[in-house]
């Protein structure tokens, strides 16, 4: 009887293994990036938890139902064809803008910013520019690589691709700078890889510069922008409640030391604004020392190394530029983040991909782990395919 079930047990997880395809390394990056996000989320919570006057075992069950949607959402996505993701690139574009115009005039203000959209009945909120990242990204990758033949045309090919960057940019610009800014660097990448010339992307570059002096010379939360650069640039000037956030985090990382304090130890989480969020790798070093912080940055490393692998092996152009877009999107954010907490930049709302706590944007960080596996998945595919065929020709 132990027997037939042991039999049954094997041949089930044999069928899930199966049925889970792509490159394996990124699946054990996601469990590992999921476990340090559990740990670290349910050590920055006790605040938050305080404030809502609720236990903090509740906000982490939220976390941990969100992450397990994000997990089913990212299986399902990897099992779809990656090509199905060009058909419907247009028609998120097309969902996209309006949403994103939708935000500015009648989305959720937090901290004068304009960034969420309400989902009806449920109680949940989205940031658009999450939708927004995928949505250009793969309208990107598909106009690029269906305009190869004819790539230098100016009028067929380079004015679709620079008026969807140039409006994506400054409709998520407008109260998300940040996320604007990397969304605007990924594009660039794009088009260099998509061999788009020197001299359009340089007018891209121009447009976007000009878009950029506009939104922080006229835009709403330019008094925001200007403080936070001017905190940055001379920190022994500036206001303590305008630097609060960042002291704090540079307190967090001081007293980690090599080690850190251990699991749950973090002084700073009373202190540090958005500590279960934007600042969430300060209390990873506070509590796993620098040991934890450099394990952390050597796992994005990994994960950018395996994704160009597979972009690299796509054997179509849209795979290729598919895979690196999304890899690129989620791993400038990553370093983004932690060059916030470390001093190395100025206080932005960038949380850190798939550790962070958050609602909808673990969802579609792993809608684009999905889309990766996907691609992966059909590398992988396609290259027994090719082991067949040549073993027909040798027979």
């Amino acid at each position: 009887m132990r027997i037939c079930r042991f039999a049954d047990e094997k041949n089930n997880m044999n069928n899930i293994l199966n049925n889970t395809k792509g490159d394996r390394w990124i699946w054990l990056i996601v469990i590992l990036l999921s476990v340090i996000s559990l740990l670290s989320v349910y050590s920055a919570i006790g605040s938050l938890a305080y404030k809502r006057g609720v236990g903090a075992e509740s906000i982490l069950m939220k976390h941990v139902a969100m992450m397990v949607a994000g997990l089913a959402l990212m299986y399902i996505c990897h099992r779809l064809d990656y090509r199905y993701y060009a058909g419907i690139s247009k028609l998120l574009m097309y969902i996209t803008i309006p949403l994103l115009v939708y935000t500015l005039v009648f989305g959720s203000h937090v901290n004068d910013a304009s960034r969420w959209i309400a989902i009806p009945g449920t109680g949940l909120s989205f940031q658009t520019s999450d939708l927004a990242k995928l949505a250009l990204i793969t309208y990107l990758a598909r106009t690029l690589s269906k305009k190869q033949e004819n790539i230098k045309n100016v009028k067929e090919s380079f004015v679709p691709i620079m008026g969807a960057v140039c409006v994506v940019f400054i409709l998520i610009a407008w109260a998300n700078l940040s996320t604007a800014l990397m969304l605007f660097g990924v594009s660039i990448l794009l088009l260099i890889m998509g061999r788009i010339s020197v001299k359009q992307i340089a007018i891209t570059c121009l447009a976007g510069a000009i878009l950029l002096g506009g939104v922080v010379m006229l835009g709403p939360r330019r008094h925001v922008y200007m403080a936070r650069i001017d905190t940055f640039l001379h920190p022994e000037k500036a206001n303590p409640d305008k630097s609060y956030q960042a002291d704090h985090a540079k307190i967090a990382i001081a007293t980690g030391g090599i080690f850190g304090k251990g699991p749950g130890q973090s002084s700073e989480i009373n202190y540090l604004p958005e500590a279960y969020s934007d600042e969430i790798y300060a209390i990873i070093i506070e509590e796993y020392g620098l040991v934890g912080g450099f394990l952390l940055i050597a796992i994005y490393l990994f994960l950018l190394y395996r994704c160009i692998k597979i972009a690299t092996k796509a054997p179509k152009a849209f795979g290729t530029l598919l895979a690196a877009g999304l890899s690129f999107s989620l791993t400038i954010q990553a370093f983004a983040n932690m060059a916030v907490a470390v001093g190395l930049g100025p206080v932005t709302g960038v949380p850190l991909p798939f550790v962070s706590m958050g609602g909808t944007s673990i969802l579609f960080t792993s809608i684009a782990f999905g889309i990766i596996l996907s691609v992966s998945r059909d590398n992988d595919e396609a290259k027994v395919v090719v082991g067949e065929i040549r073993e027909v020709a040798v027979a």
